[in-house]
């Protein structure tokens, strides 16, 4: 009993140290403010109070070849192959690339174009997998001793796992663990703000798995160098803050900041929370890296941890189900891959209210045109809208010149210019009000008395940018393609010219009796190879026999032809 009450009193003791250490830093760490952000109805309520269920293990799974920044995977299995839960079926194909793992056992039924949840409603190239139900794991290679490792074979490691951003980005995470010619990192960051509303899976995450939050954390501030790591999180998650003060307190990690900062949309922008935090600001369309600061998400922590300590690649992640339109909002721990028809079932289907589905938030987030669409390492939520929920407008109008979209923007930039210069096509003015630097919130939209869809002009006109750079690159390559060709077209010309000359130089340089004899000497050797020649083969004239008395006077006036035009030929020779 007595050691009952050592321990608990020692535990209750740590926490209270870690509690006054958290408090101190508080107090010390200045918050600042970024331009703008609104605050909004979060919706949170629907989803947070019910722990992280497993999903169901669908019957297929449909893995996208692209779920990350950059090059697509490329495919390492067969259609018709077996492969196990873990293992490696698309490996990534250049430097800004992610592998792909199987998320469960089973059969590769197709490797075919299928729809995917992207904004533009394109179709990529997929894996299909039949599960078999068996859940059947490769090997694990654990790395218990991580600390031991040199930086580098630690993002090798995680890039191995398939690791990308998992707050939304998708950006392949290793090389944002690299930081190149620099030797160390000033300020990791550990995203915890979950800003937009509906949004509950890292919450969930934070109050349940606080433990491999702080694991990943460690590991990367080991691959950065970091000489300092920060988490922020909204003061509206406070048992989620608690579990994360009480890990920090229990693995004795005081040298991990946890920041409570106001809740306010959208704080859980990369540049908005680093500016609330330090008070530094990420310069134009360049990145954290440039001011010696990398932010990543809590998932993505718990997904390096998963990776490197127990040998896991990214096969899985939490995904919100909540909205009006689904019966019980719920978080799932899905496996990618997994059909949104599926998780809906799972949560007791859908309203028949229901009027839009999306994937993500409701002012970042895009509209799905079927729920049969699967899950991808991105994929942080699926909501269910009614008719005037959140995010529902009226008709569209002309723009008032009101000025809203320009007071809460969070990058200070003038919305309704970037609008006008969008709809009339002039990307290079677009470009002009730093278009790059908007961060597709929805904050502008979401105060336009005249309801414009500005985020969807301002993706259309990046889109529209990218696409005329890559042209503009083909074009140049092209170019530079038909101008090497040229060059070296008129190079072999004027080297076979230069022969020729030198050639013509050595004949006029040498007399032209030398020539003159050297011609005759060539003529007369030629013709002593092929008189040898004929005697060396000594054949008998064929068809010779039984010759007719025409015929072979015929063979006999040729025979004397011949003989003299020899002698005539010898005659000029002399």
């Amino acid at each position: 009993m007595d050691l009952a009450l050592s321990s608990r009193d020692h535990t209750e003791a740590a926490e209270r140290m870690m509690q006054n250490h958290t408090d101190t830093a508080r107090v010390h760490r200045h918050l600042w403010r970024f331009h703008g952000g609104l605050h909004l109805p979060d919706h949170k309520s629907l989803s947070s109070g019910q722990q992280i269920q497993p999903a169901a293990l669908p019957k297929h799974l449909v893995l996208p070849l692209q779920q990350h920044i950059g090059a697509p995977a490329k495919p390492l299995v067969e259609v018709g192959e077996h492969v196990l839960k873990g293992q490696m079926i698309a490996q990534a194909d250049g430097f800004v690339s992610a592998p792909l793992h199987a998320p469960t056992s089973g059969t590769v039924s197709a490797i075919e174009e299928r729809a995917v949840p992207h904004p533009s409603g394109l179709t990529a190239l997929c894996i299909v997998i039949e599960s078999d139900g068996e859940e059947r794991w490769v090997e694990h290679s654990p790395t218990t001793n991580w600390a031991a490792l040199d930086a580098s074979e630690l993002r090798n490691l995680i890039r191995e796992a398939g690791i990308v951003g998992l707050g939304g980005a998708g950006f392949p995470s290793f090389i944002k663990l690299n930081p190149g010619a620099r030797t160390e990192i000033d300020t990791l960051i550990l995203n915890a703000a979950e800003c937009e509303p509906y949004i509950t899976c890292d919450d969930r995450l934070m109050r349940e798995r606080a433990d491999e939050v702080i694991a990943g954390a460690r590991i990367m501030r080991h691959a950065l160098h970091a000489r300092h790591v920060v988490i922020g999180i909204e003061d509206n998650k406070p048992e989620a803050h608690a579990a994360l003060r009480e890990a920090l307190a229990r693995l004795d990690r005081s040298d991990i900041e946890l920041i409570q900062v106001p809740t306010l949309y959208p704080t859980g922008g990369e540049k908005q929370l680093i500016k609330i935090l330090t008070g530094k600001e990420v310069p134009s369309q360049g990145l954290p890296i440039d001011i010696n600061i990398v932010c990543h998400n809590v998932a993505t922590a718990a997904a390096v941890h998963r990776a490197v300590e127990l040998g896991e690649p990214l096969i899985s992640r939490i995904v919100t189900v909540t909205g009006g339109g689904v019966v019980a909002p719920h978080n799932l721990e899905v496996l990618i891959g997994t059909p949104i028809d599926d998780l809906l079932a799972q949560c007791g289907g859908t309203r028949p209210t229901l009027a839009r589905l999306v994937l993500g938030g409701p002012l970042m987030g895009i509209t799905l045109p079927h729920r049969a669409l699967p899950i991808t390492k991105t994929g942080n939520c699926i909501l269910a809208l009614t008719p005037g929920e959140f995010g529902q407008h009226g008709p569209v109008r002309n723009c008032i010149r009101c000025g809203e979209c320009a007071r809460v923007c969070p990058a200070s930039l003038l919305p309704q210019q970037l609008y006008w210069h969008a709809r009339a096509k002039d990307f290079d003015h677009a470009q002009d009000y730093n278009l790059f630097d908007c961060i597709e919130c929805g904050c502008c939209a979401y105060v336009c008395p005249a309801n414009l869809p500005l985020v969807q002009y301002y993706r259309y006109a990046k889109t529209e940018i990218w696409a005329q750079a890559r042209d503009k690159k083909k074009s140049e390559l092209a170019r530079e393609r038909h101008d090497f060709r040229t060059e070296r077209q008129e190079r072999e010309k004027a080297e076979r010219a230069a022969r020729l000359a030198k050639k013509k130089a050595a004949l006029e340089e040498s007399p032209a009796a030398d020539s003159e004899e050297a011609k005759k000497a060539a003529i007369k050797a030629a013709m002593e190879r092929a008189k040898a020649k004929r005697e060396a083969a000594d054949v008998a004239p064929k068809n010779t026999d039984n010759l007719t008395a025409d015929q072979q006077r015929q063979i006999e006036e040729a025979e004397a032809r011949r003989a003299a035009a020899a002698e005539k030929e010898e005659e000029v020779r002399k």
